[in-house]
């Protein structure tokens, strides 16, 4: 095998334009790696972060990795190598895993390449039943959804609240998914569905016809009307979208309800929701293989399918992180390898 691969490296931050195509080394695993030769390689929002330094970010909290680096977490492809502690996986082996996230959120995970090395522990059996494209566009996404709905999966501290996150039990209740359309929101959409959710879909209207066919029961335009002057008495709502005034959710969620925040950066209504008795709490999605196999299962079974936006090969990478900046995007953005 050769020791060199074709990757997408960053040598500075900035716009797409610095993804560059070009050879490098191909990784050394540890013992308790898989070496993975990549099929396809989704994108996903702290790609698009790094990419740019997390200019967002306060100075301090930015990165300062050493380049070149290499972007990307999701992934779907065959096992090359093993390590010599690894025994549940072997060469041939066809897998998918969200890698080390968040522990490389600042410094990049690797997927955007031929090979990637994967701890064992963040991998998962490739559901049969699909191909590499879609397997690649589910592991941050579903992963998401399920730490968010259905179990937190670990104990490790909250980053954002004092407290552990916990998911709700969703039977008969009524689910509002804000940004429903996305890579995340469309499986959530789906996995409340599964657990006997009434939901209400909340996107564009170029989404409508696609989360109606995924099991919404109500859709609703945000550009032609305000969810909060619509719908109320709801058990809870998940926002995947963020920004400025979340607070708007809280008067049309019912007393022990909840609010879930994908991203509660800016969120100030922590007064007035305390006052409703509601619920704000979010969590910060973390690799786990054997969540993944679990969540699988459902793509497996058709139960839960993910949606691809667009695809490109691993060389246009540029060109796929422009189109997943114009916003819009209807599921997942994969990058499928040589």
């Amino acid at each position: 095998m050769s020791e060199v691969m074709k990757a997408v490296r960053l040598h500075e931050f900035g716009g797409p334009g610095v993804l560059l195509y070009e050879d490098a080394p191909r990784p050394q695993i540890s013992a308790d790696e898989v070496l993975v030769r990549v099929h396809a390689a989704s994108i996903n929002p702290p790609d698009l972060y790094l990419r740019d330094g997390y200019r967002a970010l306060p100075p301090d909290w930015q990165p300062n990795p050493i380049f070149p680096l290499i972007l990307g977490t999701d992934i779907s492809g065959t096992v090359s190598a093993v390590g010599e502690k690894v025994s549940q996986f072997k060469v041939g082996d066809a897998v998918f895993a969200m890698v080390r996230f968040p522990h490389d959120l600042m410094t990049g995970s690797g997927a955007y390449a031929d090979y990637v090395r994967v701890p064992a522990s963040d991998l998962a059996p490739k559901p049969a039943r699909i191909d590499h494209i879609h397997a690649a566009g589910a592991p941050m996404s579903l992963l998401t959804a399920w730490q968010f709905l259905v179990s937190l999966g670990h104990d490790v501290p909250n980053p954002f609240q004092t407290f552990p996150h916990a998911p709700i039990p969703l039977g008969g209740k009524t689910v509002v998914v804000n940004g429903a359309g996305g890579g995340v929101g469309h499986l959530a959409v789906q996995i409340a569905k599964w657990q006997g959710a009434k939901v209400i879909a909340v996107a564009s209207g170029k989404h409508e016809a696609l989360l109606k066919d995924l099991g919404a029961d109500l859709f609703i335009d945000y550009r032609k009307a305000d969810v909060e002057t619509v719908v109320k008495d709801v058990d809870l709502v998940l926002d995947f979208v963020g920004g400025a005034n979340m607070e708007r959710f809280l008067p049309l969620i019912k007393p022990n309800g909840a609010l879930f925040l994908v991203n509660p950066l800016g969120f100030s209504g922590h007064a007035e929701a305390a006052q409703r008795n509601i619920t704000v709490s979010t969590t910060q999605v973390r690799s786990n293989g054997a969540q993944l196999a679990e969540a699988g299962r459902l793509l497996d079974d058709g139960t839960v399918r993910v949606v691809i936006d667009s695809t490109y090969p691993l060389a246009e990478a540029a060109a796929a992180h422009r189109r997943a900046s114009e916003g819009s995007i209807q599921g997942k953005i994969v990058l499928v390898a040589a």
